[in-house]
C-alpha cells in the first residue's frame, strides 16, 4: 500500500502538471523542501520557486499532455526510489506553428524518470527527479 501511494505522487505530478494551476501549496504537496528536478535543458533545487519554474517551462507551450507509465517503487523505510516512463506531447503556441510560423506543431518526446522520495511529517513527497531523454520528434520552442 504505502508503494502505490509513492507511486501515486509521480503520476500526480504528471497529470498536474497539464490542468492545474502550479503554485506553492502545488509544489508542497508534492516535494521535500529540498528538492531537485533535472532536466536536460535545466534544473531547480528547492520547493520554494518550484511552481514558477515549472510554470515558465510550460508556457512555451500553448497546452501539454504528459502520459507516464505507472512508476517501480522500491522502498527502504523511508526512502524510495521511483522509475517510470514519459511521454509528453507539447502543442506549439500558434504563432511558431505551421502554417504561421516556421515549427511542427507538435514537439513529442519520450524521457526516462528517475526519482527518490521521502517521508516527511506531511507524508510521502518526491526529493529528486531526474529526466533522461530518449527521443524527440518535432521541434523544440524557440529560445525566449
Amino acid at each position: 500500500m504505502v508503494r502505490a501511494g509513492i507511486a501515486d505522487l509521480l503520476s500526480r505530478y504528471f497529470v498536474t502538471l497539464d490542468d492545474e494551476e502550479l503554485d506553492d501549496a502545488w509544489a508542497r504537496s508534492l516535494f521535500t523542501r529540498d528538492a531537485a528536478v533535472v532536466f536536460p535543458m535545466s534544473e531547480h533545487v528547492g520547493a520554494e520557486g518550484m511552481a514558477e519554474y515549472h510554470a515558465a517551462a510550460l508556457s512555451a507551450f500553448a497546452v501539454t499532455q504528459h502520459h507516464g507509465s505507472r512508476a517501480v517503487v522500491e522502498q527502504d523505510g523511508g526512502r524510495a526510489t521511483l522509475r517510470a516512463n514519459l511521454i509528453s506531447t507539447h502543442v506549439h503556441h500558434a504563432h511558431h506553428a505551421q502554417p504561421v510560423g516556421e515549427l511542427p506543431p507538435l514537439f513529442t518526446t519520450g524521457t526516462f524518470v528517475d526519482g527518490e522520495a521521502r517521508h516527511t511529517e506531511a507524508g510521502w513527497r518526491l526529493s529528486r527527479l531526474s529526466f533522461r531523454l530518449l527521443w524527440a520528434q518535432g521541434s523544440p520552442p524557440p529560445k525566449a
